[in-house]
């Protein structure tokens, strides 16, 4: 029975890893699509969103079977919690990789970026990819050293998503309002992607020590 109750939160990890390496390839193809206004690669990340949702109830209701029947304690209990939590973050991660495809679909067969920006969202793009790849691997390995480099990574996000404020608010842009809007709400969607990722990551730290680390302390991430 132990045996079998072990291989089910292995799977449970193991279906959460997975699922984050489904939205850095949701989050890689949605950046794609952005910067070549490619309609096609738009849609697949739009329809593809559904199998993100879809694994993310299949958890839920695993993880919570296993709290009405094997009534977990301690690490045990710590992994199942998280794992709901992570599952949250990681589904939202999908909404704003989502979100960057719909908006290079609404403004197909335009580029929604003006080419003077779109070198920051291919950095923040490759950002984004990388702390979900590194996130998954976090999940699988319960690497708490790898897992507190993410917050590194997401800290190079969130000076790009600063910049771009200063970029549409200098007296030499040229592209108008809408274009500003824009390049605003695709900094947001890809800052928020960075910080999910860097909270799965936390969950995970959170299983193996037994306490979730905050930002500017000693076991921060």
């Amino acid at each position: 029975m132990r045996e079998a109750y072990t291989d089910q939160l292995e799977q449970l990890a193991e279906r959460l890893a997975d699922m984050t390496g489904m939205v850095a390839e949701a989050m890689e193809n949605a950046t794609a699509a952005l910067l070549r206004a490619d309609l096609g690669l738009a849609e697949q990340v739009i329809s593809g969103d559904q199998k993100v949702d879809d694994v993310r109830a299949s958890i839920e209701e695993q993880s919570y079977a296993l709290l009405a029947l094997q009534a977990p304690v301690a690490t045990d209990l710590r992994t199942v919690l998280a794992v709901i939590h992570a599952a949250e973050s990681v589904e939202r991660m999908g909404d704003l990789a989502l979100h960057v495809a719909k908006a290079a679909r609404r403004r197909h067969p335009a580029s929604a970026l003006p080419e003077d920006v779109q070198p920051y969202f291919a950095e923040m793009g490759r950002i984004a990819v990388k702390l979900a790849t590194e996130a998954a691997l976090v999940i699988r390995e319960r690497d708490v050293a790898r897992a507190r480099s993410l917050e590194e990574e997401d800290d190079a996000m969130d000076d790009i998503h600063r910049h771009l404020f200063s970029v549409i608010m200098d007296k030499e842009w040229q592209h108008g309002v809408a274009a500003a809007v824009d390049v605003t709400l695709l900094g947001r969607f890809y800052e928020r992607y960075g910080d999910h990722a860097v909270s799965v990551a936390k969950r995970t730290v959170f299983v193996v020590t037994g306490r979730m680390p905050g930002y500017g302390d000693d076991d921060a991430l």
